[in-house]
């Protein structure tokens, strides 16, 4: 017997399956009670927060709302579960929590009004140290009593900052914060709770290249007060454990090339080391005794995240871009499995480097199925950050496309991460220009390998994509067939006057100032102004709630489209900076499917 979902299942195209298959996320458990967890998942069509009881088997959803939720925490003592309250996708809100057993939701940080958030830690004596950003007073710190005293300001600067970590008997607080004025590498500050200094960590003193800090999480063993932190100073993102107390730093000997992030083992004697570099991702076990580094055993593709257990056991995210996402552990086995059907698979990427104005240029090219040697019409999908990266996993966007015959092309331009910090710090000043060059040194080589129709090239991206996508059309008319814009920075001096105070943090750092200080870099940097230029037909997709790139200055660069009767077509959506519920995001991608389609030239 066929039931309902299979009959639906089967009439459905691949490509839809691939965004309505259930997903979970990596379960994060509570430290003082393992058994309880919470994960996000899209089981019901919208991507909400869950509990799982491992020692019962049991599940619940706690959040259910139009628009999604996935920031959430649980208590160490796994008694409460909290979750960011915004209004449909805006990111500005309050903290509530539920117990993790079920009831009502109730208030977590009563007296502290609405901001954007800025970290949270949860004591295990009640005490609650909640980060707040707002563009009136900046970054401020405040820590919450159980006795029910009004909230305290710990911290409080103009500059943006960000909770840390709370130590494990809950008298320390480790602080990142950019009050140099670099937002893209931060600087740390231990406090008590009343605010007074117990120790600093800033590698920017001194020196013209600067170098960012991360705080990862202090020991997890009580009267530790080892944090272990990331550092630049050898050129990449690598661990050291530093002794708040003595000042003694030890940076760890962890020969690997790309990125190294880390954290702690349950009992404080090892570290699990998540090493990033050229798209890919593996992890490992760093004896801090033995000093011994030992890989563990994951598939090649990309871990997106990792957890060690009380039992020594990690269970991890894995996922290739030929493969769904899969929560396993290294005891071996599914962790956690959705329910209903599982989504197809992909087409495997292949890497690409290439000699580019700023060094060499890895890109990750695939072919669609099936359908010969090529030339293909071909879509340069650009991420966000701009400090990110594409890497060798799973994603039904560009699933999507692979299906209805096109290539796919991504780029991890200058400002990507996993290539050391001299690539990802490179874009300063010349923003979006520099990204753009290297997408054009890609391009050639995708024309003259063969794969690329250059008459068929459309250039797609969301958020800092969207923004590469813009600027592209206008100063690359010629290269472009198509542009696909997803909450895109279109004007981007009006973009920096509504953004949130975090984003125009590192807008001054990108920039060297604000418009008003430097003009002719924002001038040169913003799409509106090669707008005029545009001459392919380009499809902008805008939340209109979206705090990091508002909906005004995306109406001032269409109303400049449309004046001159430019081909365009504009979608605005009821949610914020990309949308949570599944059968939005794909209306979203079968327009831009059918946009592309319709205007692209015929072989």
């Amino acid at each position: 017997m066929t039931s309902d979902s299979d009959v639906t299942t089967t009439s459905m195209p691949d490509w839809e399956k691939r965004f309505r298959a259930p997903r979970v996320a990596l379960p994060e458990w509570a430290e003082d009670a393992p058994d309880r967890s919470i994960f996000v998942s899209n089981a019901t069509g919208t991507y909400e927060i869950y509990a799982w009881d491992r020692a019962t088997g049991s599940q619940r959803q706690v959040t259910d709302r139009p628009n999604g939720t996935t920031d959430g925490a649980l208590s160490p003592d796994g008694e409460w579960i909290w979750w960011f309250s915004d209004t449909d996708g805006d990111e500005f809100g309050t903290w509530v929590r539920q117990p993790f057993a079920g009831g009502p939701d109730e208030p977590a940080t009563p007296g502290l009004e609405s901001s954007y958030p800025a970290g949270l830690a949860i004591g295990r004596d009640g005490t609650h140290v909640v980060g707040r950003s707002t563009d009136e007073d900046g970054t401020t710190i405040h820590v919450l009593r159980p006795d029910g005293t009004a909230p305290a300001v710990a911290y409080r600067h103009r500059e943006s900052a960000h909770v840390g970590d709370l130590s494990r008997d809950g008298t320390l607080l480790a602080v990142e914060h950019t009050e140099h004025g670099d937002a893209m590498h931060c600087a740390l500050r231990v406090l008590t709770l009343d605010g007074a200094t117990v120790a600093e960590l800033d590698d920017s003193q001194g020196g013209t290249v600067e170098l960012g800090l991360a705080t990862l999480g202090f020991a997890p063993v009580a009267g530790d007060t080892r944090l272990l932190v990331c550092h630049q100073r050898r050129g990449r993102w690598e661990p050291l454990v530093w002794d708040v107390a003595t000042g003694a730093e030890e940076e760890l000997d962890v020969e690997l090339p790309g990125d190294v992030g880390a954290e702690w083992y349950p009992d404080g004697s090892a570290l699990l080391i998540e090493h990033s570099h050229a798209a890919r991702s593996e992890l490992f076990r760093y004896d801090l005794a033995a000093r011994t580094l030992l890989r563990l055993d994951t598939p090649p593709g990309t871990v997106s995240g990792a957890t060690a257990r009380p039992d020594g056991t990690v269970e991890y995210q894995w996922s290739s871009a030929a493969e769904p996402p899969v929560v396993r552990s290294t005891a071996g086995g599914v962790v956690l499995d959705p329910p209903g059907f599982r989504a197809p698979g992909s087409v495997p990427v292949e890497d690409v480097w290439v000699e580019g104005p700023g060094g060499r240029i890895h890109a990750l090219a695939q072919r669609p199925a099936g359908q010969g040697e090529g030339p293909f019409p071909t879509v340069f999908e650009i991420h966000g950050g701009p400090t990110w990266h594409d890497s060798d996993a799973f994603a039904s966007s560009p699933a999507a496309w692979l299906d209805h015959g096109f290539a796919v092309v991504r780029v991890n331009y200058r400002g990507s991460t996993g290539y050391g910090r001299e690539w990802t710090d490179a874009l300063k000043h010349r923003v979006g220009l520099i990204e753009l060059e290297d997408i054009a040194a890609v391009r050639e080589w995708a024309v003259d390998s063969g794969l690329a129709d250059p008459a068929r090239l459309v250039l797609s991206g969301g958020s800092w994509g969207g923004y590469l996508t813009l600027l592209g059309l206008g100063t690359q008319p010629g290269a472009w067939a198509v542009g696909l814009a997803a909450v895109p920075v279109a004007d981007y001096v009006s973009a920096y006057e509504d953004e949130m105070e975090a984003l125009k943090s590192l807008d001054r750092t990108l920039f060297g100032g604000t418009p008003e200080e430097v003009p002719e870099r924002f001038e040169a940097s913003s799409p509106l102004t090669y707008v005029d230029a545009v001459k392919a037909p380009v499809h902008i997709a805008a939340g209109v709630n979206d705090p990091r790139c508002p909906i005004r200055q995306i109406d001032t660069y269409v109303d400049r489209l449309a004046a001159r009767g430019a081909v365009h077509e504009v979608y605005r959506y009821d949610a914020g900076h990309g949308s949570l519920v599944v059968e939005e995001r794909i209306k979203q991608v079968r327009m831009e499917l059918d946009f592309a389609l319709k205007h692209l030239p015929r072989a």
